[in-house]
């Protein structure tokens, strides 16, 4: 089927029809959330800067914004209600990882196995950090479709990666003011001056990463707006959070 030229339409006469590759859109972002928090989260590496010297970061950082830059492309391709039904399900993917690694860990090794202490230093889980991540997730994927949705309206359409950049500041901005306090303020040694800088510099970093792949954000945009043939506008939408219809 050829590629057809994108028309715009609002959201509300998408509801009920079928979009070429709206499901392998949500795949993806499920996926690289649930990936980025398996193996990127646990490892602590480092970076050599000029004039500053070896700076330590979280791996997740590299991967974990691709899934706000999949969130952008969900809510500018398809619009805010399928990008909420995207969030729900990743959300449930990830309550769900949470869980199945808390019963792998603690189920009891056969007493040949001798790996157990290393498992439970990959995938062992602190509950405080679980669910700081989880409310944090939550609510900043909700800004960031959200920003984004309402500034597509307002500018007409133009102006791409405003809204990508913008919606980023704003949802990554609440991902961090939630997680960080939560997770860590408080704790074993974590003064309130290094969860401040924790938390400013990780938000610094993942809105960075996004203006860097502002160009790939907008070759997927355009590609899967021809491809569908629509370009969506979120005109007299409901932007409950609460609800999965499209």
């Amino acid at each position: 089927m050829d590629e057809a030229t994108p028309h715009r339409v609002a959201a509300s006469a998408l509801h009920g029809k079928n979009l070429r590759y709206y499901d392998f859109v949500m795949a993806a972002f499920v996926a690289i959330l649930l990936l980025s928090n398996v193996l990127g989260a646990g490892k602590v590496a480092q970076i050599w800067l000029p004039g500053v010297g070896y700076w330590p970061f979280g791996a997740g950082i590299l991967f974990f914004p691709v899934s706000y830059v999949i969130g952008d492309v969900l809510t500018e391709v398809y619009g805010y209600a399928r990008a909420r039904r995207v969030i729900w399900a990743g959300f449930a993917a990830t309550i769900f990882m949470a869980v199945m690694a808390w019963v792998v860990v603690e189920l009891p090794p056969a007493p040949d196995w001798t790996n157990q202490a290393a498992y439970e230093a990959v995938f062992g889980q602190v509950p405080r950090i679980v669910v700081a991540s989880m409310c944090a997730f939550w609510a900043g994927e909700f800004v960031n479709s959200y920003v984004l949705a309402r500034m597509k309206v307002a500018t007409g359409g133009k102006h791409l990666w405003m809204r990508t950049i913008g919606s980023t500041v704003a949802g990554q901005g609440v991902d961090s003011l939630i997680f960080y306090p939560m997770a860590f303020w408080g704790a074993e040694g974590w003064t309130t001056q290094l969860v401040l800088t924790v938390l400013v510099t990780q938000w610094v970093l993942k809105v960075s990463w996004e203006a860097l792949l502002t160009p790939v954000t907008y070759v997927v945009v355009g590609w899967l707006k021809r491809a569908e043939g629509v370009d969506v506008y979120d005109d007299g939408t409901d932007f409950t959070p609460f609800g999965a219809r499209v």
